[in-house]
């Protein structure tokens, strides 16, 4: 688990998140797009009727948005966060995550140019869990 800190920006985004969403927020990660990661059992409030204040948000920052639901069991966190992706299975072992994809473009998808998709993934994992890695095949 690394230390999270947070600078004025994303204490802004969060603020803006929590005043629109009216939902409890857990953390935001600020990269090629904004993550927000909500409590458990708040995602639904979070992304509102159809969508709306996944738009509202988007339209505000003027930057793409994901909204993740936590959960302390650290295989269903990271089945929340890749969702819409579908695998057959996520598997631990001493530290080590393992991600069973369905077809080759799942695996694509999960993984990224040049393992941009897989480190984001490993990098905000480790900001809860104490993992080593995380391996997709």
């Amino acid at each position: 688990m690394t230390k999270i800190k947070y600078d004025v920006n994303i204490m802004k985004y969060m603020s803006l998140f929590e005043t629109l969403t009216q939902t409890k927020l857990k953390d935001c990660i600020i990269n090629d797009k904004v993550i927000f990661i909500v409590e458990e059992n708040q995602i639904g409030k979070a992304i509102g009727k159809k969508g709306i204040n996944v738009k509202k948000i988007e339209n505000i920052l003027k930057k793409k948005i994901k909204i993740a639901e936590f959960n302390s069991n650290v295989l269903q966190f990271i089945q929340n966060f890749i969702y819409p992706l579908k695998v057959k299975d996520i598997k631990e072992e001493n530290k080590v995550i393992t991600i069973i994809g369905p077809d080759t473009k799942t695996k694509g998808l999960l993984i990224g140019r040049d393992a941009k998709n897989l480190n984001n993934l490993k990098s905000i994992v480790k900001r809860y869990f104490d993992i080593d890695d995380i391996k997709v095949i």
